[in-house]
């Protein structure tokens, strides 16, 4: 055609990247496009998109460092002499992870030269329906078309519009990573939450990515950071919404979280502090360079502050399509939210455009589904195949300190679809063998199996708290996957001692009002 490329993929992070690599495996001619605007911090990052450079990877090996410290404090209990007082170095913790994600940003484009996929560090715009322009940092316009597009430009972290000096001051999970310099005393703020950390570390939360932010907030307090996340509605909104269960009663379904709640009450008892019910008003600088947070207790109807280092939000995010110029080409976005309309086959409202990632209405923004959507994309475009993106039964797991896992519907979800009288929930708190000895608190280690109640019980969901959630649901992914059922789930021998093998011994209700404890090994 008269067009340059086959395919040109805006965006450079993980679906963008998998839909381009994987089209170039078919002999066409694929371009990307990609560029990182700075934070307004001024934090700017390589090749691979918020999963590589601000997500997944950084944050998941800043948890291991706060696992690390844990576990000094239980390698006592087994024998181990460490003297005290141990002590956290910020900055090699962060360039160890710095230097990681520097590699792999060279690993990308290293892959795209392998796979002849043209890389271009500009940031565009359509100009027409097959036409993108952008201006290169020495300001030379470059035009790029192409038959089809694939737009993955995923999002950024939201700052709170009513809070005065929030900009000014406040910094994101953008640039949190690639500090060179320990955040100190930080509150952490998400619409719902915000944290604080004592040794200067502010985190404010809202409710659109509550689990980074008790992610950030469990790892700064592992560490050694004075936390505190002041939270303005509920944890993990969107997770596992059922009630609280205690060990000896039932609860019914209240607006509780129970899963959110339990990995709540864990990081409480280990020194995160939580301001519930409070929403921050605005933020000053003062003489000592420390930065004064100021804040409604919706609760008490009173105004309080206190000064930290360093002020963190965690309000949302929004997708990262405003200079795109889509309206322009007709592409439809929902006006709520900002994302991209798709189609199951990933197909936006104009034809050969089409949208993969967070950027897209109502798909998880999860890495692995962006990769697997982008791969299947290609795949349908240039190799022959109808496979679209399967989105049910994805696995996911907030890596806070005691992990959450989860696979399937959520009890909540399950008996608004089915009908409370039609659900079986088996459930059970458990210790982990590695608790005993170092005589750890386990009284937040629970799971829960979500199943229908007619004929064979099938599996509708899996709730896991504990060590390793990652990779205990991980591998019960694929069993509820494939249609697992409550017995075959019974006839599964479990691998001993492990926390995994509770799951195959499930065999509690909710329902019952027994207690749910395991005794025994």
């Amino acid at each position: 055609g008269k067009n340059e490329y086959d395919l040109l993929v805006i965006g450079g992070g993980s679906g963008g990247l998998a839909c381009a690599k994987e089209a170039a495996q078919f002999g066409r001619k694929v371009a990307v496009l990609d560029y990182v605007e700075p934070s307004p911090q001024g934090t700017a990052w390589g090749l691979g998109g918020t999963c590589v450079n601000v997500g997944c990877i950084p944050k998941k090996l800043m948890h291991q460092a706060a696992l690390l410290g844990s576990a000094l404090k239980d390698a006592q209990h087994y024998g181990w002499n460490i003297s005290q007082p141990v002590h956290h170095t910020w900055s090699v913790m962060a360039q160890g992870v710095q230097n990681y994600v520097k590699s792999l940003n060279w690993g990308h484009r290293v892959q795209l030269q392998e796979k002849k996929v043209k890389y271009f560090n500009i940031k565009g715009s359509f100009s027409d329906p097959h036409t993108v322009r952008g201006l290169t940092k020495a300001g030379k316009e470059t035009v790029v078309t192409a038959d089809n597009i694939v737009i993955a430009t995923g999002g950024r972290p939201k700052y709170p519009a009513h809070v005065a000096g929030a900009l000014e001051y406040g910094i994101t999970s953008d640039d949190l990573f690639w500090l060179k310099k320990s955040p100190g005393k930080t509150p952490l703020v998400y619409y719902s939450y915000i944290v604080f950390i004592k040794i200067g570390v502010y985190i404010c939360l809202t409710g659109v990515s509550p689990d980074v932010s008790l992610e950030c907030a469990g790892f700064l307090t592992g560490i050694g950071l004075d936390t505190t996340v002041m939270m303005r509605s509920v944890p993990l909104r969107g997770f596992d919404q059922a009630s609280h269960i205690s060990k000896k009663k039932l609860i019914c379904f209240t607006t509780q979280q129970q899963m959110a709640s339990l990995v709540t009450e864990h990081m409480e008892s280990y020194g995160t502090k939580f301001l519930k019910r409070c929403f921050p008003t605005k933020v000053e600088k003062l003489k000592s360079n420390r930065l004064q947070v100021t804040w409604k207790n919706a609760d008490l109807d009173t105004e309080e502050t206190d000064s930290f280092d360093t002020v963190m939000w965690a309000v949302g995010r929004a997708p990262d399509t405003k200079t795109l110029n889509l309206e322009t080409v007709g592409v439809k976005i929902n006006s709520e939210t900002g994302k991209i309309i798709v189609d199951a086959s990933e197909a936006t409202s104009v034809p050969h455009i089409y949208a993969v990632g967070d950027i897209t209405e109502g798909r998880p923004e999860l890495t692995p589904t962006a990769i697997a959507a982008g791969k299947l994309l290609a795949q349908r475009l240039f190799g022959q195949s109808s496979e679209l993106m399967d989105y049910d039964n994805v696995p996911t797991t907030v890596f806070t300190p005691l992990e959450y896992g989860c696979v399937g519907l959520s009890e909540e979800a399950a008996v608004q679809r089915h009908g409370s009288d039609n659900i079986e929930v088996y459930h059970a708190y458990y210790k982990p063998l590695e608790f005993t000895v170092a005589e750890r608190d386990a009284t937040q280690c629970y799971m829960k199996m979500v199943c229908l109640r007619e004929r064979e019980q099938r599996i509708l969901g899996l709730h896991f708290i504990g060590p390793n959630a990652g990779e205990v649901i991980q591998g019960f992914a694929l069993g509820i996957k494939c249609g697992a059922t409550y017995p075959q789930m019974m006839k599964t021998v479990g691998i001993h001692p492990t926390c995994a093998e509770e799951v195959t011994k499930l065999h509690i209700t909710k329902r019952s009002g027994l207690d749910a404890t395991v005794t025994g090994c």
